[in-house]
């Protein structure tokens, strides 16, 4: 299959532009990074809702809390790394009292390539998964980004969008994604079965690729909504194929892999599962592309874990 990719992350200060021209309670947050979460843009529209806090982040997610309490919608918007480590405790508060807050964190996974360990958010899903009260959305081309930016403002709680900044598809969403369903984006058999988030959709449609060429015949599975999670697509499939391999841009732990895993967990029978992700080691700094394939991100590591017993 041939397409064009895109880069999310780059769409973000245009997307909260269209959010903010329509709604004027639509605040932005950020600590120091709008250029490259481009939210500088939403800065130059609407000057007056946009507030800088600096190297501050959990001051950023503070203040998001008291705008939110005022009735106003923050986005705080920043690195994956600082809007879920960095910022956990504060985040823990504001789902608590179950305010309105909504996170875009951007730079997931390995995606902050040489910036290294420090700034590698391959733990994001595993700590923002755990909060009562929090939706989570993965969105995996320009469709789905704008669709969970809705989906969060009619979602009266907070909401963590995780924005890849690595390349993905530029394709059209399959259907319209909603909170809670996952999509089927392929169903050529039950040969096997591809369980992927959304900033590894590119590394998923080619390995499922080329499992077409070797007369394999599987499914190709969107998890666009990490929580609430589509249980009933995710069992049954588990009880329809041969075996299951999930693609994580994150940790085997915890992650897609541990909320499959979880899901399927207490079926009589269901089919084997295999994770595809960053084993239990910080990883390196380097270019993305490198990075990735290092640790496991290439269409021979998902062939070869489809192939084990």
């Amino acid at each position: 299959m041939e397409y064009n990719k895109i880069t999310l992350r780059e769409l973000v200060g245009a997307i909260l532009v269209e959010a903010g021209t329509e709604n004027p309670d639509i605040f932005v947050i950020d600590s120091d990074l709008a250029k490259s979460t481009t939210t500088n843009k939403f800065q130059d529209a609407f000057p007056e809702r946009f507030f800088e806090s600096g190297n501050a982040e959990q001051n950023a997610m503070s203040i998001a809390a008291g705008m939110a309490t005022e009735g106003k919608i923050p986005f705080y918007v920043n690195f994956a790394m600082f809007v879920s480590g960095t910022c956990w405790t504060q985040l823990r508060q504001i789902c608590y009292a179950n305010l309105n807050v909504k996170l875009i964190a951007t730079h997931p996974g390995m995606d902050g390539s040489y910036d290294g360990a420090t700034h590698h958010a391959n733990e994001d899903l595993a700590l923002m998964r755990v909060l009562p009260n929090l939706r989570v959305l993965s969105p995996s081309n320009p469709d789905e980004l704008r669709q969970a930016v809705k989906l969060a403002l009619a979602y009266k709680g907070p909401v963590y969008i995780r924005c890849a900044r690595d390349e993905v598809p530029n394709l059209p969403a399959k259907e319209q994604v909603r909170m809670g369903k996952a999509v089927v984006m392929e169903d050529l058999g039950n040969d096997f079965a591809f369980i992927y988030e959304g900033s590894v959709s590119d590394l998923a449609i080619r390995s499922f690729e080329a499992c077409k060429e070797k007369g394999m015949k599987g499914k190709l599975v969107n998890i666009f909504s990490i929580k609430p999670a589509d249980r009933d697509c995710i069992r049954r499939i588990a009880g329809q194929v041969k075996k299951l391999v999930t693609i994580e841009n994150h940790t085997v732990l915890g992650g897609l892999g541990g909320l499959v895993a979880e899901t399927i967990c207490d079926m009589p029978a269901h089919a084997p599962l295999k994770r595809v992700g960053v084993e239990d080691v910080f990883t390196e700094s380097g270019p993305l592309k490198a990075v990735k394939e290092k640790y496991g991100l290439t269409v021979e590591h998902v062939l070869k874990k489809l192939e084990e017993n």
